[in-house]
């Protein structure tokens, strides 16, 4: 309903063989570079702001390009970015003709956006195995910490990012990794007397994972990072927790890694059981001569893999994630069998486009085992063989669903003024006439998640309204979202969580006002040592939903969502957190319905989120 700018996506191809073998297996040099815009058109999901893409050529001599990049903004990006690549290689015979090559989709979640912030980044040095392009799914959230210890030794970044920090700690290292090499080069006779000997030994044994191993440990964050050294090593590494995805496959002609299975499968034919997961904590590397190896760099922590991934940002079309979508929607009939007082028979069924079709499938499939059930009981309470009519009663009963609500276009609004911006705003979504019965039937339409809430306020509720459902029963497929991610989504801000400022408002009403100032106190007072706990890393924020019921939550948040013009009763329902985990069990990460970071720079960064939504709110007198 209310999309979230959220993950980036990452793709990387190794071709195991010479570009003349694709010349004349697949009629065209261009196999990886067709390959590689199409996994990124079929991530195209993961990033709508902007997309860059590099190569790196082997064995270039002195004199000739070796690394290309290029990078482009827009949701159109993609196409504009391998339009270029097209006119270069048309332009200049050795253009793009490299066996590495590297993808990024980008969704920006610092706020900060223009070409200077689009993936791939790149640092240039007269060395080959000096120079690195690097890419990745990820925000770290102790950029500043980071930025101190580089700074600390004599870097100094021109750009203030997550990325281009990386970046400079990275080659700093990558530097030191290339001198030592230098220095053992220089200690045989053999190799320093040989024209080009030094630098052929260092691009023979240079190790990524000792670049790695001295970087990483920094690092606080979830993360896949990718890249690939002007000599010609390609890398992925993926956090210790798991909390952002990587999948790699390998044949004897090629090696790839995507964010996503599907993109894998889908570009290769390949079956799901072909691709792998990187392991937590793992980086998969590629070395100059093609030889693949699996190292870890981090020890594998606790199995915090993303839940979100699973509700939302991954394509459904990944054979797990679609069941278990529908598993989520499955979850939630018997709170909805409570909300319809168990009239199936007068309740239309149905879900906000597009994400949520999947849970809806699964929802549906609820309901039919639901109604197979009671049609069973019914006939066996008959206590005589059935009439045909009696069958036909019983039998007739049938869970209707219907496609009730339908995503416009995107309008535009060109009016600046605030009510008539509003106003286009509230028809983004239509809904079908005539598609259930007036003041009889009951609605029931599901969604992914409900964030901020703004669309069910401005749009939403008031246009099913126009339906005139005897009441509308909203479920979300996710429990409600609490907390801020800090590894990836753009929610940073306390105040943009629905369940936030109605947690807010039910403290005022319920006398228990002196919770908000307490745990600002409790926050300012505290020193980093105290934010960890053996397993999560948690936060005094909880403190602000402990006293109520998800269920009180959510009638507040009706009170808060509903319009006065809507006259219609409406409720809103939630997946629990054991229902999330028993729909998703490998993918436990919940910190943003729990408060539960996997990473100590998790709970702090909403920790300052809360101190920054109390400050504003006492300059505000709110």
């Amino acid at each position: 309903m209310e999309q979230l700018k959220h993950e980036c996506g990452i793709v990387m191809i190794r071709l195991m063989k010479p570009l003349s073998y694709y010349q004349q297996k697949y009629g065209s040099w261009e196999y990886g570079l067709n390959k590689l815009y199409l996994m990124m058109e079929k991530q195209h999901n993961r990033g709508q702001e902007g997309a860059g893409i590099s190569c790196v050529k082997l064995e270039c001599e002195p004199g000739k390009d070796y690394m290309f990049r290029e990078k482009a903004l827009g949701s159109g990006a993609i196409t504009e970015v391998f339009e270029a690549v097209g006119k270069a290689v048309s332009h200049d015979d050795e253009a793009w003709r490299g066996e590495l090559l590297m993808g990024h989709l980008r969704y920006s979640t610092t706020g900060k956006s223009g070409l200077t912030f689009v993936h791939p980044f790149l640092r240039r040095n007269n060395w080959r195995a000096k120079n690195l392009c690097l890419c990745g799914n990820f925000n770290m959230t102790n950029v500043d910490e980071v930025f101190e210890e580089i700074t600390s030794k004599g870097q100094h970044p021109r750009i203030y990012s997550d990325t281009y920090i990386m970046l400079e700690q990275m080659g700093h290292r990558l530097d030191r990794e290339v001198e030592r090499l230098f220095q053992e080069a220089n200690t045989n006779e053999a190799s320093a007397s040989a024209p080009l000997s030094i630098t052929n030994y260092i691009e023979d044994n240079i190790r990524v994972e000792n670049v790695l191993k001295t970087s990483a440990p920094s690092w606080d964050g979830g993360y896949v990072v990718c890249g690939q050294t002007g000599s010609g090593e390609m890398f992925a590494m993926r956090d210790p927790h798991g909390i952002r995805p990587c999948f790699y496959y390998k044949d004897d002609e090629i090696l790839v890694v995507a964010s996503e299975r599907p993109a894998i499968q889908t570009a290769f034919n390949i079956h799901a059981w072909d691709v792998h997961e990187l392991t937590p904590g793992e980086a998969l590397i590629v070395s100059k001569h093609g030889d693949f190896r699996l190292e870890t760099i981090l020890p594998k922590a606790e199995n915090k893999a993303c839940s979100f991934e699973r509700i939302y940002f991954s394509r459904g079309s990944d054979i797990d994630i679609y069941q278990e979508r529908k598993m989520l929607g499955r979850m939630l009939r018997t709170d909805i069998l409570k909300a319809i007082d168990n009239d199936v028979e007068n309740t239309v069924f149905s879900f906000i486009p597009n994400t949520a079709e999947v849970a809806f499938y699964g929802m549906l499939d609820g309901f039919k085992d639901y109604l197979n059930k009671q049609k069973i009981k019914q006939i066996e309470e008959l206590g005589h063989a059935p009439s045909h009519e009696e069958l036909e009663k019983i039998l007739s009963v049938h869970v209707r669903s219907e496609k009730v609500a339908i995503k416009d276009i995107k309008l535009r609004t060109f009016i600046t003024e605030s009510n008539s911006r509003n106003d286009l705003a509230a028809h983004v979504y239509d809904i079908t006439y005539g598609s259930l019965r007036p003041f009889k039937d009951n609605l029931v339409i599901i969604d992914d998640s409900i964030v901020r809430g703004t669309t069910l306020r401005e749009s939403i509720i008031g246009i099913l309204d126009r339906l005139h459902p005897k009441k509308i029963v909203i479920v979300s497929s996710s429990p409600q979202v609490r907390y801020p991610d800090y590894y990836g989504i753009d929610m940073s801000r306390m105040e943009e969580f629905i369940a936030f400022r109605a947690a807010v408002e039910l403290l005022k009403q319920t006398g228990q006002e002196h919770i908000i100032h307490d745990v600002y106190k409790e926050i300012t007072s505290e020193t980093p040592e105290t934010l960890e706990t053996p397993e999560n890393h948690t936060t005094p924020v909880q403190a602000i939903y402990a006293p109520f019921t998800p269920e009180e939550i959510s009638q507040q948040m009706v009170k808060m969502l509903k319009p006065e013009s809507v006259k219609t009763e409406v409720e809103i329902l939630f997946q629990s957190i054991e229902g999330l985990h028993a729909a998703c069990p490998n993918h436990p990460g919940d910190w943003y319905f729990t408060g539960n970071y996997p990473t100590a720079g998790g709970a702090r960064l909403v920790n300052k989120a809360y101190v920054n939504w109390y400050e504003s709110r006492l300059l505000t007198n709110d």
